[in-house]
């Protein structure tokens, strides 16, 4: 029978799962609690929330939050990263902190939204340009014929104005030698 604090713990866990927009599992076994005090902190910089729960809780709040394909990633000791916002600052971040610990720490997976992805997408999420760079990108991408259709014509008008200056040129010099 469950106890109110557990009951407690599912509820929370609930809440973090709905409310998160991208999630990673990892397994953390090896880690020291100085490396792991470390880990979180990385994290925390970049706005990104480490969670240890036990399995049993944290599959039961899958289950309510409507997350179940979290639930095959939930063996052994279980890291969980949220973040509430930038999926790809998520993936960054998380292997920017969990890099000194490669041989130790496995990412077993996640999830964007309510799809389950493996670890090989969780780092080539992690491999993106950054949301302000896309957006740039994109926008860039938009301005250039706009660009391009003002510098033709411009060109015209540079062009007319070329000839209409050749003609004048011209006029003076057959002025003046006559």
């Amino acid at each position: 029978m469950p106890t109110d604090t557990k009951r407690q713990a599912v509820a929370e866990l609930t809440e973090l799962l709905r409310g998160s927009s991208a999630m990673a599992v990892a397994d953390y076994r090896g880690l020291k609690v100085s490396e792991m005090q470390s880990v979180r902190k990385v994290l925390r910089d970049s706005g990104v929330q480490l969670h240890i729960a036990k399995n049993r809780l944290l599959k039961t709040a899958a289950d309510e939050a409507d997350r179940t394909e979290l639930k095959s990633m939930l063996e052994g000791p279980t890291a969980l990263a949220t973040i509430d916002g930038d999926e790809a600052a998520m993936a960054k971040a998380l292997t920017e902190a969990l890099r000194p610990f490669s041989r130790v720490v496995t990412v077993r997976g996640g999830m964007l939204g309510n799809r389950a992805i493996d670890a090989s997408q969780l780092t080539r999420l992690a491999t993106l340009p950054s949301r302000e760079i896309l957006l740039g990108k994109a926008a860039g991408g938009m301005a250039a014929p706009i660009s391009a259709m003002a510098g033709v014509l411009a060109a015209n008008l540079r062009n007319l104005v070329g000839v209409l200056s050749a003609v004048a040129d011209k006029k003076q010099q057959t002025e003046s030698a006559a």
